[in-house]
């Protein structure tokens, strides 16, 4: 048989396999097949979901199992030798791997990123590289040279036998440190987006490094308890008896890897410094969840602690590196050796996507001037200025913001879940409560047969610290609301939470990002595949800004003799909270500095005086504009009008009506070029729901591209009708075409191409699907008729 005729999959099993076995690669435990190595962006129409194409390569060739060396890319016979290679490369680049072939079952064109002189070139079938000797190039690649580094990057990854493995990005992150430690380096920064695994990655980078004997004594620092307990009861669950908690100020030094919080092992004074009780070379390793927080400042004490242990490799873990005037991650870890981004994890499938609904309020968007004589609920004349968003619950609470807040959550809580798990991020402590208060009156039905549907999760609260868990745990039905101020802005695992309301000032990216991370998780066992944003504070702006998921660029430090009354930390701006690191607790109503107003001192510089807020009832609020947000295909927020957006990027794709007409009418199935219209960036349903739902997406394009009148869907059934074109079908398919177009104009195109349209009413009731193709005379038949139908629908004046 002609090779020309094989199939992609017949080339592969007939002589690119055999070519892979016969250079030495064992094909039970060296290479995989049709590897999918992400799960598909996920697509929100309305309430439905839907994934998109996985990122397939034909063959990935491992050295020994996750540590990738070698990619193949098959085509059939048809393609020339080197007709993969583009797609290959792609591929490559995202699964870090150097060594890159292309085959179509002649040879192989191999491309060698390791060889500067000569990175191209072709070999026959049986000229395909050995496993030794790839490796032996990748070593020299990464500058693998000595048998200790060797003895390193070859350590096993840790399998409990249950299937998980890690996923590419993880396995590129723990590759990278391992190489990075084999060749010497002691500081790395891994940066990888809130939910995607940074507490399993250090325990394989843990782990590999444990198992070969480089690291005997590793210490995991966090700064929250729930992060210690998360890895404890986790993904560090492997070490057992060798593992203990550092807590209650006490030292043991019998064990080998050990978990802490910061501040169990700092204080303010020197014997409450417990870490000094170890020698400073008695940790090998070190691994800082969460790193941009307090150690990513060269003051705090936090600090001390890495300093103190300057002898152990060092790696910093966080989704947000910090880069600022007084604080850098990059400055002491040196520039991340491995970033995967919220952006590559959306459009990898492995993170949710998110909708914003951004709620303006009039007093937040016109400011409120109280009449004159207005007096606080105490009593109190209240001045007579302009309050706007920024004092709001800061120092300003008017009762019935607060009452209208709650009520528009609840609102879309009914029309949405409600048992939604749903995160409120408040101003503050007392903010927080307010709201709770006020939520529980607009769901006084549900409150009433559990008064734990809504919970405040703060610092100071014990009984709502008890039911974080609970919150986080996926069976469990209570809380399903909770509202917060600081604490549950990271280290939470909320996999099921599929509602974030921001009801507060965020100045910093930082805590931005740390926010929107709550609901990134994905959890497809209990529905959850995406997550709303409702934002009562124009927060969500800070998703048009460059630096939203761009990389941290280092701020250059001021000179010495710089004006120091103008620095402010990012940390502190005047519409960002001070946070007790210890408790979470937000102490910005509780602290104000002992002299000028005009330059923040550190936390421990305040004095503990209580800043009254003035509140106020009786003040008309309301709604004044509630708006969808949308995001283009690379995750950036559309500021430009919607319809402006999408006709400049339609017009980009069809040049001219014209254009756009034979793409449409020659489409196979139109669900299809719809769906790939929306992985482009074209937004499908928002241009649906802002021109017209009755309308047809045909329409919309035509409308809202090239300026054409729109139709309705039935209108564009009527017409049909009209035409009388079914007179040359008999009287069972001419029903059958009527109801056909029927269930279009209800429901649109892709319920008409489905096969499984002839099993439902009305069409269901003109006999079995088998009896209703048979009135066609057959299948090839049945088709051709729907095609004609879909052409008359599309005629266009």
């Amino acid at each position: 048989m002609s090779k020309k005729l094989l199939s992609e999959r017949d080339i592969c099993t007939k002589f690119i396999s055999p070519a892979i076995e016969d250079a030495g690669w064992n094909k039970l435990t060296q290479y995989l097949e049709e590897v999918s190595f992400t799960d598909g962006k996920i697509y929100v129409k309305g309430r439905l979901t839907t994934r998109g194409a996985k990122k397939r390569a034909d063959y990935i060739l491992f050295y020994k199992p996750n540590i990738p060396i070698a990619i193949i890319e098959a085509k059939d016979n048809k393609h020339s030798i080197g007709s993969g290679m583009q797609q290959a490369l792609n591929y490559a680049q995202i699964l870090d791997i150097p060594f890159v072939f292309s085959s179509n079952g002649d040879g192989f064109l191999f491309h060698d990123k390791t060889n500067l002189t000569k990175i191209e070139q072709q070999l026959n079938l049986d000229e395909f590289p050995s496993p030794q000797m790839l490796w032996e190039k990748y070593k020299d690649y990464k500058g693998i040279v000595t048998e200790q580094a060797e003895k390193i990057i070859e350590q096993d990854y840790f399998f409990d036998g249950s299937g998980r493995r890690p996923r590419y990005y993880q396995q590129n992150a723990v590759n990278r440190t391992l190489e990075a430690i084999a060749s010497g380096q002691n500081r790395i920064l891994l940066v990888m987006a809130t939910g995607t695994g940074k507490t399993y990655t250090a325990f394989q980078i843990a782990y590999r490094l444990w198992k070969s004997k480089t690291k005997k004594r590793i210490l995991f620092l966090a700064d929250r308890n729930s992060l210690v307990d998360q890895t404890k009861r986790g993904d560090f669950k492997y070490f057992k008896d060798k593992m203990t908690v550092i807590q209650k100020r006490q030292i043991d030094k019998s064990y080998e890897i050990y978990l802490a919080i910061y501040q169990g092992l700092t204080g303010s004074e020197e014997e409450k410094n417990i870490f000094k009780q170890f020698t400073p070379g008695f940790f090998d390793l070190i691994i800082i969840d969460e790193c941009h927080r307090g150690s990513a400042r060269e003051d705090s004490a936090w600090r001390e602690v890495l300093s103190y242990f300057k002898g152990a490799t060092q790696i910093g873990l966080t989704a947000t590196p910090k880069e600022s005037e007084t604080a850098s991650n990059s400055e002491y870890f040196g520039d991340p050796i491995y970033t995967y981004s919220l952006k590559q994890g959306i459009d990898d499938g492995f993170l949710a996507p998110y909708r914003v609904v951004r709620i303006g309020l009039n007093v937040d968007l016109e400011g409120y001037r109280p009449d004159l004589g207005k007096k606080d609920i105490d009593g109190n004349e209240v001045e007579d200025k302009i309050y706007n968003r920024k004092d709001f619950d800061r120092t300003m609470v008017i009762e019935e913001r607060t009452e209208v807040v709650a009520s528009k959550i609840t609102e879309f809580l009914k029309g949405y879940d409600r048992f939604a798990k749903t995160i409120v991020f408040c101003r503050d402590i007392d903010h927080a409560e307010r709201m709770r208060s006020a939520l529980a009156n607009q769901n006084s039905d549900l409150i009433a047969k559990n008064h734990k549907y809504i919970m405040r999760i703060t610092g100071d609260n014990d009984e709502g610290k008890r039911e974080l868990d609970n919150f986080i745990e996926p069976e469990s039905v209570y809380p399903v609301i909770a509202t917060t101020s600081e604490l549950m802005t990271t280290g939470v695992d909320a996999k099921t939470c599929k509602v974030i309301v921001l009801d507060a000032e965020i100045g910093s990216m930082t805590k931005f990002k740390q926010i929107i991370g709550r609901g990134t998780r994905i959890d497809e066992e209990h529905g959850k595949l995406y997550f709303t944003i409702i934002d009562f504070r124009n927060a969500t702006d800070k998703f048009a800004d460059k630096d939203f998921d761009g990389d941290p660029i280092r701020v250059k430090p001021l000179p010495q003799d710089a004006d120091l009354g103008n620095i402010i930390n990012e940390e502190q701006k005047e519409d960002t909270p001070i946070i007790d690191e210890l408790s979470g607790e937000n102490l910005d109503d509780k602290l104000v500095p002992k002299e000028s107003p005009t330059v923040r001192e550190p936390a421990s510089s305040y004095q503990k005086v209580k800043r009254e807020k003035i509140v106020v009832n009786g003040v008309d609020v309301s709604i004044l504009v509630t708006r969808e947000l949308y995001f283009n295909k690379d995750g950036k927020l559309i500021t430009v009008n919607l319809q402006d957006y999408s006709k400049e990027m339609l017009q980009n794709k069809f040049h001219s009506l014209e254009e756009f007409l034979t793409v449409w009418n020659a489409a196979d199935k139109k669900e299809i070029l719809i769906n790939e219209l929306a992985e482009q960036g074209v937004p499908v349903e928002a241009l649906l729901e802002a021109v017209d739902r009755n309308c047809d997406l045909f329409d919309i394009i035509c409308h809202v591209a090239f300026d054409q009148q729109p139709l309705t869907r039935k209108e564009r059934a009527n017409n049909v009708k009209k035409r009388n074109y079914f007179t040359k079908y008999g009287e069972q398919a001419k029903n059958v075409l009527n109801a056909l177009l029927d269930k279009y104009a209800d429901e649109g195109i892709a319920n008409i191409e489905s096969l499984e349209v002839l099993k439902v009413n009305p069409v269901a009731s003109y006999g079995s699907a088998l009896e209703i193709i048979e009135s066609f005379g057959g299948k090839p038949n049945y088709l051709k008729a729907i095609k004609e139908l879909e052409n008359q629908l599309y005629q266009i004046a």
